[in-house]
């Protein structure tokens, strides 16, 4: 069953010991491995690639977008305005000839497409991206429409939460990034309000008592990526969400909770696996790359202990770039999954080379260490 942690208890945890935001050395880099260098190889790696399409449909898959956001915010952290012109440009088709390749917002996985336009108007203020982004994540929200309705749309609803809601771990990084965006775009705090009552309410019912998180209520397994998704999501949130939400201090609690159960995890050479707690799972690199974006983050923001998580995000990050070959692109991806009650179909997912799940991660934990 699902931990349950009342409000009470996470503010009381939260009253406890909290550390103080300080600076931490992640280095010395050795040649090749500052985040600098390994942002370049990996953006270098996107910029020509052709767009992948979302499985049936004609449209830009998620995964995708998570590269190309962490590519954007990379060249704005590293002040790149060539990289990002070219990053930029890459999206100018999606208002004329290639306009079919945008996503219908009816999804988590399509509606997490707004994180780019979204981006790009925080760069350079067009606002066109504006307009599709805001309209994008305002629509999660909306009256439901198009052919996936989850059957449970109206009862959430009603609890104030998107009608996409389907309790896969997955969402919280999906409708997390949409709203956070286009909060961090407007400053209407609509957006990032309702994402956090979102985060809550995933975080109540997946959440177990040591941390990590099933994949879905019908799937009790500890799949490394779908965690990563939920380690990332609450890091997005938590960067973002004002001091004085009133779900902060349950989320932080979550948060915290989830990032001792994977400090304990973490291989001796700073790799998480396939199946998180499964010793004879196989090393996973996305899932690391996810893992690790949390800790520098957390590190860096002050929300975990430096002197245990430091050395865990600056392990994880170094084994993370081994994986990357000669053209940046990184090995030992998991494929992509839907859930399943069967411990054997996560430990049997091809392993592939490359794969946008994995291309993204590198790239936000490049633009943590340089924030």
């Amino acid at each position: 069953m699902p931990t349950l942690l009342p409000r009470l208890v996470a503010l009381l945890v939260l009253g406890s010991a909290i550390f103080s935001r300080a600076a931490y050395d992640f280095g010395p880099w050795s040649a090749g491995q500052s985040p600098d260098e390994v942002g370049h190889r990996v953006s270098a790696n996107f910029i020509p690639r052709p767009h992948l399409q979302q499985w049936a449909d004609t449209v830009i898959h998620y995964a995708e977008i998570c590269t190309w956001y962490g590519a954007l915010t990379f060249a704005r952290q590293d002040k790149d305005a060539d990289l990002q012109a070219k990053l930029v440009q890459r999206f100018e088709p999606l208002f004329g000839g290639d306009k079919a390749l945008v996503s219908d917002p009816d999804h988590v996985d399509w509606t997490v497409f707004a994180a780019v336009p979204l981006e790009i108007y925080q760069q350079n203020k067009d606002p066109r991206c504006l307009a599709l982004g805001e309209t994008m994540a305002q629509r999660q929200w909306d009256e439901p429409y198009g052919r996936r309705i989850p059957k449970d749309a109206a009862e959430n609803i009603k609890l104030g939460l998107s009608w996409q809601t389907r309790l896969w771990i997955d969402d919280m990084y999906m409708i997390t990034l949409a709203q956070a965006q286009a909060y961090r775009a407007t400053g209407n705090r609509t957006y990032i309000d309702r994402a956090a009552k979102e985060m809550v309410h995933y975080l109540d019912r997946l959440q177990q008592p040591h941390g990590l998180f099933y994949h879905a209520p019908d799937a009790p397994h500890h799949w490394g990526r779908g965690n990563g998704w939920m380690a990332a999501g609450m890091t997005e949130l938590l960067r973002s969400l004002p001091a004085n939400n009133p779900d902060r201090p349950r989320i932080l609690v979550g948060y915290k909770l989830m990032m001792s159960a994977l400090l304990k995890y973490q291989t001796e050479d700073g790799m998480g696996r396939q199946l998180i707690d499964g010793p004879d799972s196989w090393p996973e690199t996305s899932c690391t790359g996810m893992f690790t974006f949390a800790f520098i983050t957390g590190v860096k923001e002050g929300w975990l202990d430096k002197k245990n998580y430091g050395p865990a995000a600056r392990k994880g990050w170094l084994a993370l770039i081994s994986y990357l070959d000669a053209d940046a692109n990184l090995r030992e991806v998991c494929a992509g999954t839907g859930t399943k009650n069967d411990r054997a179909h996560y430990l049997n997912r091809p392993r592939v080379t490359g794969d946008f799940h994995g291309q993204g991660p590198v790239l936000w934990c490049a633009t943590a260490l340089l924030r």
